[in-house]
């Protein structure tokens, strides 16, 4: 049995892991500030001996002996990293250098969840690791892609300097149950506005692309980063599903999925929306044999009936 710190536990992914962490027989402490996880998303852990649900804010110092710490705190959809910017950039530092801090003292290990915003707007196509990407660092999404960012750089600081024992994941577009149904992402947007029967909004004609990987295939990567990689590897490693669609292409499946008689309606791109998405797993595969097992179909299936069923 682990001692286990997962922060942003109560959000979308974290909710997930937490469950797989208690399933598996470990003790898990699961921080959240409530900002945009929710008690309804990890309520049937609540009085599992082995889980503690902790409100706390990631920019102040925590406290514990844990042996492992998921670093996830931090608002990952534009309407919401977007609403308190200069917050954000605190989460993703101010977050990083107290469960880093944390880290050192207790000597545990520690997972970051970074993003393939660090690639930004991308020049290369698809992304793998070695890419330093092509982010704009004054921005509307900049609060976020330069606050992973730096996240990381502090990460392999620690390291370097003090030993820290580090993991570094880049996660793609992950949807699945749980999402925020209003956090403006793609999936649930589309999900949202076709079981309501409302217009699907495509922004800039909906021909840019991304990669969707389905939540349980993401839990199981970060689990495997965790335990089966020896200590020299840091990565970063890239884990999403490397099959591109368009957004358009999505929002065709999510129509047919549903039987919504929704129409689309075309709006302008939002700045420095990347036009690309797609990520070389390469690694992954090589290094913790994992790839992505749910496909686009089944795995929206499973989404909707959520929805359907838990938020509509």
């Amino acid at each position: 049995m682990k001692r286990i710190l997962v922060t942003g536990g109560a959000g979308f992914i974290g909710s997930h892991l937490c469950e797989r962490l208690v399933n598996e027989g470990n003790d898990v402490i699961c921080l959240d500030n409530f900002f945009t996880g929710t008690k309804e998303n990890v309520l049937h852990l609540i009085g599992n001996p082995h889980f503690e649900l902790v409100r706390h804010d990631v920019t102040h110092p925590f406290y514990a002996e844990v042996d492992q710490i998921y670093n996830l705190a931090c608002p990952a959809s534009p309407v919401h990293y977007q609403y308190n910017p200069i917050k954000t950039v605190k989460t993703s530092v101010m977050g990083a250098i107290n469960m880093l801090g944390l880290a050192k003292r207790v000597k545990a290990k520690i997972l970051q969840a970074s993003t393939s915003e660090v690639y930004g707007d991308p020049a290369i196509h698809p992304q793998e690791e070695s890419y330093w990407g092509n982010v704009n660092p004054i921005g509307i999404r900049s609060c976020y892609d330069e606050g992973k960012r730096c996240a990381e750089t502090l990460f392999m600081d620690y390291h370097r300097q003090n030993n820290v024992k580090i993991k570094i994941i880049r996660i793609f577009n992950t949807y699945g149950p749980k999402m925020h149904p209003n956090d403006g992402r793609v999936v649930s947007n589309f999900i949202v506005q076709a079981l309501k029967g409302d217009d699907i909004t495509l922004y800039g004609g909906g021909t840019q692309t991304r990669s969707f990987q389905y939540i349980d295939d993401l839990v199981e990567a970060m689990i495997r980063v965790m335990n089966n990689t020896p200590d020299e590897f840091i990565g970063p490693v890239n884990i999403g599903n490397p099959n591109e669609f368009t957004i358009k292409e999505l929002a065709e499946r999510v129509v047919s999925l549903t039987g919504t008689p929704s129409k689309f309606v075309m709006k302008e791109l939002p700045s420095d929306d990347p036009k690309q998405r797609q990520p070389d797993i390469t690694l992954a595969n090589n290094i913790i044999g994992w790839s992505p097992k749910v496909d686009l179909n089944e795995g929206l299936k499973r989404t909707i009936e959520y929805f359907r069923n838990s938020v509509l």
